[in-house]
């Protein structure tokens, strides 16, 4: 996606964010359509959000996951697929394990695919969601420091954002354990620090990352308290960052660990407005992908 395209997401978000406000929380945009949520890993907000994103829009949804699907009978993922494309879905929103399947997807199945994270490669409406995050908050990401803190390596999340914030022109400065720090990352255009402390000091967005111990065959660490000593946000390091400064997290949150309870729930969180955001960026991605256009999404935002 250009920077334009990201935009333009973001932009057809907030047509749709108002809908979550009104009393009646519903618009006929995509009256008729079948999305199915087809998630191989445990999810809350992307899944919830997505299934909130298409029933606010009138569309049909079925939710299936690996345990209660044919997948634990040895059928393979593409053979899964095939069998759904038979049904006839428009959208097929998928979560999985494997870097890649989403892609491998669009190449087998008629049906429009959302990549719902794949992984440790990307979470694309993740990443849309913190931009709209911060724009809301800062106005531009021109010229801003956001500093990423955590388990970069595994982090789809990283992966998204890292992409996402420097094409709007953001400066991203990274910091965790060197296991958790992939090898030649500043071909990305980002900055290693070391030292947590570097990468908070003046930043405008600090982002904290939870520790993906279920893709590390072993630990990486010495332990949990060591990496909270040394990496977790608390408010002695967020003194270092600007005054004005934003704190991000895409959750869950490991409390006590990737950051503290009062930096979780200060006046400078932004956690639940991400979450918020996810509702109307899913929106509007489902709106775009099944080919919405600008006068449509404005007769979809009245309702």
């Amino acid at each position: 996606m250009s920077a334009d395209d990201i935009l333009h997401v973001i932009n057809t978000a907030r047509s749709f964010k108002e809908i979550s406000t009104r009393p009646i929380k519903k618009v006929p945009t995509l009256r008729g359509k079948t999305i199915v949520n087809f998630f191989f890993e445990p999810s809350t907000r992307t899944r919830l959000s997505f299934e909130i994103a298409a029933k606010r829009m009138s569309a049909d949804t079925f939710n299936i996951s690996a345990s209660t699907s044919s997948a634990t009978k040895g059928e393979t993922l593409i053979d899964t697929a095939r069998n759904l494309q038979a049904m006839h879905p428009d959208i097929i929103i998928l979560r999985h394990s494997s870097s890649g399947a989403p892609l491998l997807l669009t190449k087998n199945v008629e049906a429009s695919i959302i990549n719902a994270g794949d992984g440790t490669n990307e979470h694309p409406s993740q990443g849309l969601l913190d931009i709209m995050t911060i724009l809301e908050k800062k106005g531009s990401l021109e010229g801003l420091k956001i500093a990423i803190v955590g388990d970069i390596a595994h982090s789809r999340v990283a992966g998204s954002d890292i992409i996402g914030f420097n094409k709007l022109g953001a400066r991203v400065f990274l910091s965790g354990p060197a296991t958790f720090m992939p090898s030649g990352v500043e071909q990305l255009g980002v900055t290693v620090c070391r030292d947590v402390r570097d990468a908070v000091e003046d930043a405008d967005v600090v982002m904290a990352l939870r520790i993906q111990k279920e893709r590390q065959n072993d630990p990486l660490i010495p332990s949990l308290r060591e990496y909270a000593r040394f990496y977790g946000i608390n408010n002695s390091r967020l003194a270092l960052a600007k005054d004005d400064v934003i704190v991000m997290h895409p959750g869950p949150i490991n409390r006590g660990v990737e950051m503290n309870p009062d930096v979780a729930d200060g006046s400078r969180s932004v956690i639940l407005d991400q979450v918020t955001n996810g509702v109307a960026v899913r929106m509007a991605l489902l709106y775009l992908v099944n080919g919405g256009d600008k006068a449509d999404e404005e007769q979809g935002g009245k309702g």
